[in-house]
């Protein structure tokens, strides 16, 4: 009993930090998150974005490890969207890498839109980061001629190395995709040596054991595809590699009171 209680806390302090599967349980009532989205589909289009990265918190701020501030990234595309009753809207769909419930091992790609993407959210805040217009541009045309999904790599880990193709998770997937679309390749190999040349990856602050145990219990936890120190593509890494390029245009949080921080 003792050895599974502590397989199911070490699970949860190495998943604390995934929050990559789709929304589900509601810790905000649906006219909240109704409101919230709105707002940052708002923020969005009054910046006249037609593409922007996009973060939200899926686990409790205070489990998180040091240095994540975001669970989830994906990037939103401003985009003409099919109602059930066959009218046409405008707003912004977001393209997700999300981990399979059933499989945790496994991800698909999945675009789902702002209600949707807040709904499972722990804290109503959102982390933005605007590219600027080129690079929006050639975000929009790699995704319309859909040779993002050349880019995915279904073999899933919360901690995946952004270096190699062994795995992949949400913000590697974001990331793999900006790199698509600033040298306008679907080179793997490349792709991931511009990794490797000019990202710098979050170093991981939860210990080999907790990751180890963790992979015991759940296949979405390996560092199989890691050599030396564990370091993974995070929300806040991508906005710093935009931002260190001149690629951005600018990096806020949104919060559900309308306060606006730079990051």
């Amino acid at each position: 009993m003792r050895i599974i209680v502590l397989l199911s806390l070490v699970l949860l302090s190495v998943s604390a930090y995934a929050g990559s599967q789709a929304p589900s349980e509601l810790k905000f009532s649906p006219a909240q998150i109704i409101e919230f989205a709105k707002k940052v589909e708002h923020y969005g289009a009054e910046q006249q974005a037609y593409a922007f990265i996009i973060g939200r918190v899926g686990r409790p701020q205070a489990e998180l490890p040091r240095g994540i501030s975001f669970t989830h990234t994906a990037v939103a595309v401003y985009s003409a969207i099919t109602l059930d009753d066959g009218s046409t809207e405008y707003g912004y769909a977001i393209h997700n890498l999300y981990q399979r419930a059933d499989d945790p091992g496994r991800s698909d790609i999945v675009v789902d839109y702002p209600v949707d993407f807040f709904w499972g959210a722990q804290t109503l805040k959102a982390g933005i980061v605007i590219p600027t217009l080129a690079v929006q541009q050639q975000l929009v045309t790699l995704i319309s001629q859909k040779k993002h999904l050349d880019l995915h790599n279904p073999r899933y880990s919360v901690v995946a190395n952004p270096f190699n193709s062994r795995r992949q998770n949400c913000t590697e997937f974001t990331l793999d995709m900006l790199q698509s679309a600033l040298y306008q390749t679907n080179d793997l190999q490349r792709i991931k040596a511009n990794n490797q040349a000019y990202f710098r990856p979050q170093q991981v602050h939860v210990s080999r054991f907790k990751l180890a145990m963790g992979s015991l219990v759940s296949e979405g936890v390996t560092t199989a595809d890691h050599n030396g120190p564990v370091r993974t593509a995070t929300f806040t890494t991508i906005a710093e590699f935009l931002q260190q390029y001149n690629l951005e245009q600018q990096a806020i949080v949104l919060y559900a009171d309308g306060q606006i921080q730079s990051i």
